[in-house]
């Protein structure tokens, strides 16, 4: 099922507090709606203008649509009429019915939805055509500012509406999200949990219920004991997305589902007009909120739940999210990523050649879960901003990731050791979806977590959250930038030369004359004679380069003496023997995602921001970088290494 509808450190969890503004002007909703009071006039966004573009990226609207105003609609419109409740969401003729699903299950958790939905918001004397609404992306609340302008035909509206005619709050918010991810069509298409995260921040599970843990039914409890949010569908086109409220459980075990279009009911045992109820006290009963009211809401046998629904969806909220009384909260660590193209984007376990060159982060589960051998946690592997950039042609990538233990060393893990050391644990399966994620329990120790795509070469950022039961650390493998350059040799004493110094004096005297120095084009000249016979014995495809020039740049008066020609030449039979070392097929160039193992051996320990600046300057389109611009690589790393090491040592971070 390809769809289910069609430099990195950890960091803490954003603060739902410090919301950052999105409009491209830089204000944000309290200014441009003073300035709009000011002026005497309605908000209009410039960053999500009311025409077909909002709309649509692939087709044309298939009806006449009209943007109005809710006050062009109904005559005394309200932000909320009574509260925001489950009961205001109607899904109209926009296939967001996963939408749908999250936003009434945000209604059952005040704090959230205060977060989400600003309440201070009306239609009344300050009424300025704004509204504004805020989301989790990626490890930050944004707030979204939106005008009040609403897509509608004949009058009514189109998409996302209340069942009370004059309450907007539910379709200001679908246009609010239409924005975050570019259109309204962008929203065609997806998972329930992926709304519920971008509501709470939370980490998403999904559960098959047909081949759900024995303990399926205490992970229920326990989430909603957590005050998760928790969503359960049926794998069948067009088929209702639930969303689970509530359950209660005595000698039967039972669950409460809700229908978020308020209709079609289960009809089997527990059902609102089933006979087993008849042996239940009403005050049981009212306590249980049953009643026998066609409004989407019913009970079911746990067991007959697990018959009939095939997907469980549960939202773990962030401690953030969570009132202070609430027990059981998940400790949190989040890193941000990137797949860069030739230098980290290395694919899965399939691609052993590249694989290794995938950021690495380890993890170090330290706390046994209480009474228990093993340490839980969740690990949820996120794919940034793809379902914003469809209407640019970009689906989700497949995903996933894999679990090692830890060899015991620090620094990044090299090829050798994937070949020969199995995963300990790996996400459930790559898949296109935005976020992977998936439940684990392990002994206490330290592993080595490695988030990819599948294939090789596939870019783009990402954002990778650990939810444990007990705190747990966790630290990016990339490397510490360090340089470890050999001291120039001495000059050899005349009688000591070897042969090969000897024929190269000879030919420094004959190109320089009487002043013994030579300029770039002359140690050119040198150069080709001298490389003329290596390379037709290696294969090294040496052309005239620029590189020359650079290597200059570290003599005073743009001239070698043969003192510094020898030691030039020296670092130039050491880079030949190393790129003909990482040069595996002999074909004259290197692969990009060896260059982090060539530059160690020349003395430059990178980082994976540094590498992947290096790799999108130096190597081709297929990923590969010929002599010439490895040779121009390492002079120009050693010139700024040089000039950095002549800096006072308050200048060094390193």
């Amino acid at each position: 099922m390809p769809y289910l509808y069609q430099d990195s450190k950890p960091r803490p969890a954003a603060h739902p507090g410090a919301a950052r503004g999105t409009q491209s002007s830089g204000k944000g909703y309290e200014q441009l709606k003073r300035e709009c009071l000011q002026r005497g006039v309605l908000f209009e966004d410039p960053d999500f203008p009311a025409c077909n573009s909002s709309l649509f990226f692939s087709e044309n609207p298939p009806i006449p649509f009209v943007w109005k105003r809710p006050g062009d609609i109904v005559k005394d419109p309200k932000f909320i009429l009574g509260g925001a409740t489950r009961t205001d969401i109607c899904q109209g003729d926009l296939g967001d019915c996963w939408l749908l699903a999250a936003i009434a299950s945000l209604t059952l958790n005040e704090k959230t939805l205060a977060r989400v939905v600003p309440l201070d918001q009306n239609f009344g004397p300050d009424y300025a055509g704004i509204f504004h609404f805020q989301f989790w992306q990626h490890n930050e609340w944004l707030d979204v500012v939106i005008d009040d302008r609403l897509p509608t035909f004949k009058g009514r509206l189109v998409f996302l509406h209340s069942a009370e005619l004059n309450e907007f709050w539910s379709a200001l918010l679908e246009k609010a999200y239409a924005k975050l991810n570019g259109s309204y069509e962008s929203l065609k298409g997806g998972s329930t949990i992926e709304a519920m995260e971008d509501f709470t921040g939370g980490i998403g599970e999904m559960y098959d219920v047909k081949a759900a843990p024995d303990n399926f039914y205490e992970i229920l409890e326990k989430a909603l004991k957590r005050c998760s949010m928790v969503g359960c569908s049926i794998d069948v086109i067009n088929s209702s997305h639930c969303t689970l409220e509530n359950y209660r459980g005595r000698q039967v075990r039972l669950i409460r589902i809700r229908n978020p279009w308020g209709q079609v009911e289960w009809n089997g045992p527990w059902s609102d007009n089933s006979a087993e109820w008849s042996s239940v006290s009403p005050s049981e009963q009212r306590r249980l909120s049953q009643a026998a009211r066609e409004d989407g809401e019913f009970w079911m046998k746990f067991e007959d739940f697990k018959v009939h629904f095939d997907k469980v969806e549960i939202c773990n909220l962030t401690p953030d999210a969570l009132e202070d009384s609430t027990a059981h909260k998940w400790e949190v660590t989040i890193h941000q990523g990137s797949w860069v193209r030739g230098a980290t984007a290395g694919g899965c376990r399939n691609f052993l050649e590249t694989f290794w060159t995938n950021p690495q982060i380890k993890l170090h589960l330290t706390e046994k879960d209480d009474g228990q051998d093993d340490c839980t946690f969740i690990a949820a592997l996120m794919q940034k901003g793809r379902r914003k950039l469809k209407k640019l042609g970009a689906e989700m990538l497949t995903i996933g990731y894999s679990i090692y233990e830890s060899p015991g060393r620090d620094g990044h893990l090299g090829k050798d050791f994937f070949r020969y050391h199995p995963s300990k644990a790996r996400s459930k399966t790559y898949i296109n979806l935005r976020e992977v994620s998936h439940r684990f329990k392990l002994p206490p120790g330290d592993y080595i977590l490695i988030p990819t795509t599948f294939e090789p070469h596939q870019e783009a950022d990402f954002c990778l959250r650990i939810f444990s039961e007990k705190k747990a650390i966790t630290e990016d493998l990339d490397e510490n930038v360090a340089i470890d350059l050999p001291e120039p040799p001495h000059p050899t004493p005349g009688p000591q030369e070897t042969e090969e110094e000897k024929q190269f004096r000879a030919l420094f005297e004959q190109i320089s004359g009487k002043d013994m120095e030579i300029s770039a084009e002359e140690l050119e000249y040198v150069l080709n004679a001298v490389l003329k016979k290596i390379q037709t014995e290696l294969g090294l495809s040496y052309k005239k380069s620029f590189f020359l020039s650079s290597y200059y740049q570290t003599s005073g008066n743009g001239k070698l003496e043969f003192s510094e020609f020898k030691v030039f030449w020296e670092k130039m039979k050491k880079w030949i023997s190393i790129f003909l070392h990482f040069d595996f097929d002999k074909s004259g160039s290197m692969s990009s995602y060896e260059l982090r193992g060539a530059l160690k051996a020349a003395g430059y320990q990178l980082n994976n921001y540094l590498l992947q600046l290096i790799v999108l300057r130096y190597s081709d389109e297929q990923f590969q970088i010929d002599f010439d611009d490895f040779l121009n690589c390492l002079i120009r790393l050693e010139n700024a290494s040089r000039e950095y090491l002549l800096l006072p040592q308050e200048f060094h971070p390193l």
